[in-house]
């Protein structure tokens, strides 16, 4: 048995053509031996290209060169290559002997079962993976929930690869937004919610922000004066007009919640000044401030926690930016900063040179970025004194590092500037090995078709509302595909089936492409999606379930497994490993997804092409089975990486 099948056999091609260029070539200087798979099974499984690098070096042609290399191998010596012949103009293709490798990759996968494909690092360490991490505001968002899929899967891929992994959420309670909401909540008396705490929380901010706005910009205006240009009393009546088309909507929306607020809020002479005030109170730790602020912040925490039990997600650890802050490592970065020569004060704050800092340490031709690229200044500390998000994000990071020996930061892409002065800062604080183990891994938006999502309109589609359609969708689909099951089973096939649908969908997707979500695309049992990868699944369950009530055990033969889908299909199940680690080493999770839908492919071709259980012989059938077997598990174990359910039945 082994946890690689075709590394092994790679490996025997490499010591084959190592041995052929000692034997050969015995002066050549030693070279890399790289190994490509072939695009077509009858072109071999592995090929090398060794024999123009060699050529070069020889004063040959490629193809002489190839010759006398293949001519020099001894198949005889090895147990999994078949024969070696040479192709085009001087590559090397080595043919793996596939009976051998059958009985090898699927007695492995039989063998290994839960654990197969999931190759151990010979160099475990440390990772802290920092994902979701919505501030505490509103429910998290269809627009959102692609982080905490993708951050789950990326933890998961490297815990099984070996590492000693942790998931952190950064609860993002600094600043002005969770005074607004704090604000408001605290002029309705500090209310129990009545409904999910997080969708409560969310009309409480949307309303308060709407109202707060409304009273700035119009003391704004009451303070325009003849000097003041027409552009600044345009761009201040075009905010007003907008807000004040907002505030009609939220009216419509929430008229109870809306008047209250309202009537509280404007007993406040200047309310602006007021969030201003607790959010400097908060930062300062005064323990009104604090007690508030953390009160409502846990409300909508615990409506997160509720959502993400629906998806399996969980964390190791809830780390709050004001602790931080009220600890003093905030205060410690910005004097270690203050003492680099990369901090300059300017109208009253403090910004970090980032462009300096890259130029004076020479990091730019590191970070793939050419010289004259200038990189913006980074505001670190406000005139009132208060500091910045990314500001508590270098402490933040300086604490994970402390924990970790690599930090995986999963935040949209549009956050990646301000990533890229987070890691240039750690590099002018002396932590260069740190930033070198600090990857920001960057996603892009998730789109609705013809809809404009909007925090401050209130305008999102929430996650939660997103997984009760896809439940329901995929109950009206179970429904019509198997209407034999019982009640409790339709309800209990369409959650994981709707569940997975969403999980899928949203890691699916190459991280740099936006993903336009689409109820065709997420739940089309026909093609790649989770319920057509999991159908399949059951499908391979099914023939298996049959084949116990009617068949006697047979013992199989390998060397009947000739047919070229079958030879594809053990290919593809002996190269799940290789996938896993590629999908590991390089942070790749819509690898998984893309490997999950082409098995599912080639397991039904198969399916539909050649018979299991009424094989021409018993010794093929059983063969077939012990195939069909190893499908089911692989898919499983593939699924199970993106936190998909692997159900026996559909």
């Amino acid at each position: 048995m082994h946890e690689n099948p075709f590394d092994l056999f790679r490996q025997e091609c490499r010591t084959a053509l190592a041995q052929a260029i000692t034997k050969t070539f015995p002066d050549a200087t030693p070279l890399t031996i790289n190994l490509s798979k072939t695009p077509n099974i009858e072109l071999g499984q592995l090929a090398s290209s060794l024999s123009f690098e060699l050529a070069k070096k020889l004063s040959m042609k490629p193809t002489a060169v190839a010759e006398q290399l293949v001519e020099a191998i001894d198949t005889s010596q090895f147990n999994l290559i078949e024969k070696v012949s040479t192709a085009g103009v001087g590559y090397i293709n080595f043919y793996v002997n596939f009976f051998k490798f059958s009985q090898l990759t699927l007695e492995s996968i039989k063998s290994k079962n839960k654990n197969y494909g999931y190759v151990k690092t010979e160099k475990p360490v440390k990772i802290i993976v920092e994902h979701t991490s919505v501030n505490p505001l509103h429910p998290i968002h269809i627009g959102q929930a692609r982080n905490p899929m993708i951050g789950d899967t990326i933890a998961c891929i490297l815990k099984l690869r070996g590492h000693d992994v942790t998931t952190h959420y950064y609860i993002d309670d600094v600043g002005r937004q969770s005074s607004v909401v704090a604000y408001g909540y605290e002029k309705l008396g500090r209310p129990k919610p009545t409904e999910k705490p997080d969708l409560f929380v969310g009309k409480i901010y949307t309303v308060t922000c709407c109202i707060a706005e409304i009273n700035r910009l119009k003391k704004a205006k009451d303070k325009v004066t003849v000097t003041q240009s027409s552009d600044d009393i345009v761009k201040i009546n075009k905010e007003l007009d907008e807000w004040t088309s907002i505030a009609a909507e939220l009216k419509e929306k929430y008229p109870v919640l809306f008047e209250t607020l309202l009537v509280r809020i404007n007993e406040d002479e200047n309310p602006e000044e007021e969030i201003n005030h607790l959010n400097r109170r908060y930062e300062a730790d005064e323990p009104a401030a604090k007690q508030l602020i953390r009160e409502v912040s846990n409300l909508c925490l615990d409506g997160f926690r509720q959502t993400q039990g629906r998806v399996s997600v969980t964390y190791d650890s809830w780390d709050w930016e004001s602790d931080f802050v009220w600890s003093g490592q905030v205060t410690e970065v910005m004097v270690k900063l203050k003492a680099s020569p990369f901090l300059y004060f300017e109208k009253g704050v403090w910004e970090f040179d980032a462009d300096k800092a890259a130029n004076l340490l020479q990091l730019k031709p590191k970070l793939g970025m050419k010289e004259n690229h200038e990189i913006p200044p980074l505001t670190l500390m406000r005139a009132d004194g208060t500091t910045l998000y990314t500001t508590r994000d270098v402490a933040y990071s300086v604490w994970k590092f402390q924990r970790a020996e690599k930090v995986i930061n999963v935040i949209g892409m549009e956050q990646s500037l301000a990533q890229l002065q987070l890691k240039l800062a750690l590099y002018a604080l002396g932590y260069g090995k740190e930033a070198e183990n600090f990857v920001h891994f960057a996603y892009n938006l998730v789109t609705l078709p013809g809809y404009k999502m909007s925090s401050r309109r209130g305008h999102y589609i929430t996650f939660d509302q997103v997984l009760d359609e896809a439940v329901e969708r995929a109950y009206q689909e179970v429904c019509k595909r198997s209407p034999m099951f019982s009640e409790e089973e339709k309800r209990s096939i369409a959650n994981f089936v709707g569940i997975g649908a969403v999980r899928y969908a949203l890691v699916d997707v190459d991280p740099s492409k936006q993903v336009l979500f689409t109820w065709d695309r997420v739940l089309n049992f026909e093609t790649n999606s989770a319920p057509y990868v999991q159908y399949t699944h059951a499908r391979a369950c099914s023939i298996l379930r049959k084949a116990a009530e009617n068949t006697t055990a047979t013992a199989p033969a390998y060397d009947l497994l000739t047919e070229k889908l079958e030879c594809e299909l053990v290919l593809q199940l002996a190269s799940f490993p290789d996938m896993f680690i590629e999908a590991a080493e390089y942070l790749k999770p819509s690898m998984i997804a893309d490997y999950a839908n082409a098995l599912a492919d080639k397991f039904n071709t198969f399916y539909n092409a050649l018979p299991v259980i009424k094989a021409e012989t018993p010794e093929l059938s059983s063969a077939r089975l012990i195939l069909t077997d190893a499908i089911k598990i692989v898919l499983r174990n593939t699924l199970a990486l993106i936190g998909v359910v692997a159900p026996e039945r559909m």
